[in-house]
């Protein structure tokens, strides 16, 4: 496997007593530690997570919904890999390439925009298709000559990268070795089979971003247990309460909750089409699950929402989540005030979160901090999620 590239001082200094810490997240649950603190706050763990979880795996980076349109394209950047989406006026395909020209790697998009025709490089005005074949090459034999016998045209397409679409979210495996996407995710693909049926997102109400101080594993965990409904969620524990959840556990894969009481409360009188061909289960019943590394999901009866987690920084997150319904009717501005409601409902449930992953990112740069315990009992979806990343990482270290 491909190591690191950090000098042997480095190695010796700090990742391998950190690799003998790690081994501690195997342990069985009763016995286990965390995660050590410096995998929350340095910088050489924020990079080999890049590399080793997101670049060697599949992730989640946008949503289907934000090209509603042949030419929308839109920047991203994961761990700084220039990445550029885009649905092409061609072929009405979603794409994912190297946000580089091939020519000197400038960067040729910068802000989401609806493009009329080509893409064009800023720097040498380079253009290509929205399929990623170069288009022009001006003057690169010369003032005037945009051929050279040398150039081969061929070999100038735009770098496609690896992509897979599932549930309106977008995925990618940049390097392109992980294994097909149905075959990484079988486990929750086939647990969710009765939820693959259309999904219907409006452009504002079910839409918003939340900015959190925080290392993205921080965020996962927090959503993995009910065990803090009681203290952070007031609110939602009255209806759905502690004694109401059950956890999800599928190890290497995936983990999360259940909740038993899921009952829509709508002021407005106005209820949500439910999904067709759901079964006496779903009355009363939502799942809520993290898809390792970075893909949060909740399904219900009458809505599902995705929470994709962008890593920015080492202690800084950008939540993105959307709202789905299970008809097009409900987009209508007959609903529109359901909507509103039932998005304000989660909102307030995600920024309840927010102190608390914020207080345990400030919490990790104490000294000896061991990685904590967990309870048998309540934690553990969290303990899944740490075996997971434990596993991964130490493949590579």
């Amino acid at each position: 496997m491909e190591k690191i590239s950090y000098s042997n001082t480095e190695i010796d200094r700090f990742l391998i007593p950190k690799k003998n810490q790690l081994k501690k997240c195997l342990k069985p649950i009763h016995e286990a530690r965390g995660i050590p603190n410096d995998y929350y706050i340095r910088q050489e763990c924020f990079e080999m997570e890049g590399e080793h979880l997101f670049n060697k795996g599949w992730f989640a980076i946008g949503f289907v919904k934000d090209f509603p349109q042949p030419g929308s394209v839109k920047p991203v950047n994961y761990f700084k890999n220039p990445l550029l989406l885009i649905r092409s006026t061609q072929d009405k395909k979603i794409r994912v390439f190297q946000n580089v020209c091939r020519h000197r790697g400038m960067t040729l998009i910068e802000e989401p925009a609806i493009l009329k025709g080509a893409i064009r490089c800023p720097y040498h005005s380079w253009c290509y298709k929205q399929t990623g074949e170069v288009l022009a090459t001006p003057h690169i034999g010369g003032p005037g000559y945009n051929y050279h016998s040398k150039i081969d045209k061929s070999e100038l397409s735009l770098i496609e990268v690896r992509s897979h679409i599932w549930r309106d979210i977008i995925f990618v495996n940049p390097n392109g070795m992980a294994p097909p996407f149905e075959e990484v995710h079988k486990p929750l693909l086939d647990r969710w089979t009765v939820f693959d049926q259309p999904m219907y997102s409006d452009m504002s109400d079910s839409s918003f971003k939340l900015d959190v101080h925080t290392n993205w594993k921080l965020a996962v965990e927090n959503y993995l247990e009910s065990y803090h409904l009681p203290w952070i969620h007031p609110g939602l524990n009255s209806y759905s309460k502690l004694e109401d959840h059950e956890n999800i556990v599928e190890y290497g894969h995936y983990s999360g909750q259940i909740s038993t009481k899921y009952i829509p409360q709508y002021s407005t009188g106005k209820y949500f089409t439910e999904f067709q061909n759901l079964g006496s289960e779903w009355d009363t019943k939502g799942e809520y699950i993290v898809l390792f590394p970075n893909l949060i999901l909740g399904v219900q009866k009458d809505h599902v929402f995705s929470l994709i987690i962008e890593p920015l920084e080492v202690g800084k997150i950008r939540e993105n989540i959307e709202i789905y319904y299970s008809d097009q009717s409900m987009l209508s501005d007959e609903y529109q005030e359901t909507r509103q409601e039932n998005a304000k409902l989660w909102k307030t449930v995600f920024e309840e979160d927010i102190f608390v992953v914020e207080g345990m990112q400030k919490g990790r740069y104490a000294k000896g901090f061991d990685g904590g315990r967990f309870s048998p009992v309540m934690d553990e979806p969290t303990h899944v999620f740490h075996d997971w990343y434990a596993r991964k990482i130490l493949t590579f270290i």
